[in-house]
């Protein structure tokens, strides 16, 4: 499919009919204005979609599926808009297909510790009904408060909550979806095990909206932990940060959080931590637990006693909620202020083996130096996620800002890392994947789209040119 040139006529005034014979008139949307807002994600990429359509629905789906093998125009789903990799922007214009009006909650059940939802509904919404019935929905990706769970599943979204309960892939035990061609089946189970056929459910979680357009999710839970406490540990420098992380996990606790702020990063957010020390720390560490209130208390203090041998200067308690929101909100607002002061803002997304964290950090001041660029680094201790900020203060740096992250993906793969920790490929990470995989894997992955999508209709331009 890579050698495939895809070439779609507009949209007709006929086949603009069909559709909205197809899916109603409340579900097609024309005017410019509203099109222009479906055709961008959260990095701001933009293409023009000819016409969105929001179902409520999977019979709209379906039948807008099958009109557009028949028609042969591009359906591109999307969910919130929260990507940062162009997986969700119209880049063949189209059909914007809007999943966001499809946003119940069909039912909790306390009994079996299962959700069944729509895609649209919202991660942050989904966790307070969950927690409403004494229940638990892990999967906490920064936008979670923005983020449609049809998002999360197509991306296999994670975050900080990863290195104890996984990404959402581990949570998702079936799926109902509209297959390219216009099909729906359904997948998967809703027990905690299953192992009839193959798994098309975790091929579809991650597939990115190329394979089919997810329409319902059933989704395991947990109960919910009684107690959570978290821990704020200073440190001269990454490196030193780095060896207490690895000295908690190795001694055998399960910290629920292990995230990390670069100086850079405490040059942005220092003023919103009242702690003595900020100004002279070269790292700070953020590290949480939950479970039962004894055992919580106990493994956080003796978790900062690890930081403390480690090399930390200082390590603070926050026990309470206030406390705890105060250093989520601080992790929050960095790539907030980050974006906001810089002219030209790229962010990275790259894993590496844990002990490999404070090497590639290591090596980003001789890259600052050589590009005259500023590379923030933070995020998931824990599991080995990184996310690089590179900015500029002149947006005609762009050609400087590409050849480091180049050199960046090159350094990570080097070190058996991957180069999108949980943001996917989309549009703008395709270009590098022949870097990671190898040509046979390529060559599967394209011909099992084929299979999907005979007709190329559904996302197409993503993860495959």
């Amino acid at each position: 499919m890579d050698h495939l040139k895809l070439d779609y006529p507009p949209l007709t005034r006929e086949t603009l009919r069909r559709i909205r014979d197809a899916v109603g008139e409340k579900a097609l949307i024309l005017d410019a204005q509203s099109r222009e807002t479906f055709g961008k994600d959260s990095a701001e990429l933009s293409y023009l979609p000819e016409a969105v359509v929001e179902p409520t629905c999977a019979e709209q789906v379906e039948a807008l599926l099958k009109l557009a093998n028949e028609c042969r125009f591009p359906v591109t789903p999307r969910g919130t808009g929260t990507g940062l990799t162009g997986g969700a922007v119209p880049v063949y214009g189209g059909i914007t297909l809007s999943m966001a009006r499809m946003n119940r909650i069909v039912r909790i059940d306390a009994d079996d510790l299962i959700a069944v939802v729509e895609p649209g509904v919202i991660n942050g919404d989904l966790k307070k009904a969950a927690r409403e019935v004494g229940l638990f929905y892990p999967p906490d990706p920064a936008s979670f408060d923005t983020c449609s769970l049809g998002g999360n599943a197509a991306t296999n979204a994670g975050g900080p909550s990863c290195v104890k309960y996984g990404t959402t892939r581990d949570y998702i035990l079936g799926l109902e979806a509209v297959l390219p061609t216009g099909t729906r089946i359904r997948t998967g189970v809703q027990t905690r095990k299953g192992v009839v056929g193959y798994d098309l459910t975790r091929l579809l979680v991650g597939s990115e909206g190329t394979l089919g357009v997810i329409t319902r999710l059933n989704l395991k839970l947990l109960p919910h932990p009684p107690a959570v406490m978290t821990l704020v540990a200073l440190f001269p420098d990454l490196p030193s940060a780095m060896r207490g992380v690895m000295k908690i996990l190795s001694k055998g606790y399960t910290p629920c959080a292990l995230e990390f702020l670069d100086r850079h990063c405490l040059d942005l957010v220092g003023d919103l931590l009242p702690f003595e020390g900020v100004q002279e720390a070269g790292a700070f560490l953020l590290v949480e637990a939950d479970g039962a209130p004894r055992s919580v208390e106990r493994d956080i203090e003796e978790m900062g006693a690890v930081c403390m041998e480690a090399g930390a200067g200082q390590a603070f308690m926050a026990p309470d909620s206030a406390k705890r929101a105060q250093m989520w909100e601080v992790r929050k607002q960095v790539s907030l202020r980050i974006e906001q002061g810089a002219a030209l803002y790229v962010p990275e997304d790259v894993a590496v083996p844990l002990g490999r964290i404070a090497y590639l950090v290591e090596g980003l001041p001789e890259l600052e130096e050589r590009f005259g660029l500023r590379i923030y680094s933070f995020g998931h201790a824990g599991d080995g996620n990184i996310h690089l900020n590179i900015t500029s203060p002149s947006r005609d740096s762009s050609g400087q800002v590409q050849e480091v992250i180049e050199t960046i993906l090159d350094r990570v793969l080097a070190m058996g890392g991957t180069i999108s920790g949980e943001h996917g490929i989309g549009l703008v990470k395709k270009r590098f994947m022949a870097r990671e995989l190898c040509a046979e894997s390529l060559r599967m992955q394209r011909e099992i789209k084929r299979i999907f999508d005979p007709n190329h209709i559904l996302n197409p331009g993503k993860l495959f040119d």
